[in-house]
């Protein structure tokens, strides 16, 4: 397994620039990048960075607006990052999806992404890109649990999966969970969470009934030791990015704690 910077974690801050990202991840010897969206810089010039700094671009992760879906351009948004991807050598490419404004049913979401996944994957497949999904945190996500993967799957066959193990852990129990997933797993995410039972300012609820906020990989109630070692008996040699969503610390710092937190 190697260990890959999601750019995510330090460019959410806003004080960080993506050359800061190839050296931090540099700094800290990790083997890969995640470039999520390219920053408005020419997906070339990242290359070239990753490259230089002895990054392999793991994956490219990219979003749809609300309106690329309202005015059918996903399709033209899907084709521009897909494109960005083989520009940035990266053979897996991650759509987050994220459910629709307004629609407070994690199936009418589903149903809808199905249909989008379904007109994209011609383009992935040209392209010899491993098109993913991630199971994404919400009472509404199309995408929590392996059911949840799999029901779209049967319609979207080339459909892969970046397992998240935070976001499993929100559904249902993060280990099983990837097990079940593990023959279309192309990615890895690892994140953590403080997790209460009740209502209270700050915490989301999640589809298991309980309630989340962002941690430090290692500081809260995720079982990241369980599922490196699942990883491992599996046989996973892929990349897994390390994200953080809090502000307790400053992502490069955060992203190193992680690391020190798994290779233990």
């Amino acid at each position: 397994m190697k260990f890959s910077m999601m750019t995510y974690t330090l460019m959410r801050q806003g004080c960080y620039t993506p050359e800061d990202c190839v050296r931090v991840a540099s700094e800290l010897g990790m083997e890969g990048i995640d470039w999520i969206t390219t920053y408005g810089r020419d997906p070339k010039e990242l290359r070239k960075m990753s490259v230089d700094a002895g990054l392999e671009v793991a994956a490219h992760t990219f979003f749809f607006r609300g309106d690329d879906f309202n005015d059918f351009n996903y399709k033209g948004v899907a084709q521009k990052s897909m494109d960005d991807a083989c520009t940035l050598g990266a053979p897996v490419i991650m759509i987050v999806p994220v459910p629709f404004a307004g629609v407070e049913d994690a199936a009418e979401n589903r149903k809808r992404w199905t249909e989008i996944l379904a007109n994209v994957a011609p383009y992935a497949e040209e392209r010899n890109l491993a098109m993913t999904v991630e199971n994404f945190p919400g009472l509404y996500s199309p995408f929590v649990t392996a059911d949840d993967f799999y029901e779209v799957k049967k319609q979207v066959p080339g459909l892969k999966l970046t397992f998240d193990n935070g976001n499993a852990a929100s559904g249902e129990d993060q280990v099983e969970s990837l097990k079940r997933c593990f023959a279309d797993v192309v990615h890895v995410h690892f994140k953590d969470w403080d997790i209460i039972d009740h209502a209270e300012e700050g915490w989301r609820p999640m589809k298991d009934g309980r309630f989340y906020r962002a941690a430090l990989i290692g500081e809260g109630k995720v079982d990241s030791r369980a599922t490196l070692k699942t990883l491992e008996e599996l046989g996973y040699d892929g990349f897994i990015n390390i994200e953080y969503e809090n502000n307790k610390y400053p992502a490069h710092e955060a992203v190193k704690m992680a690391l020190e937190y798994l290779k233990k």
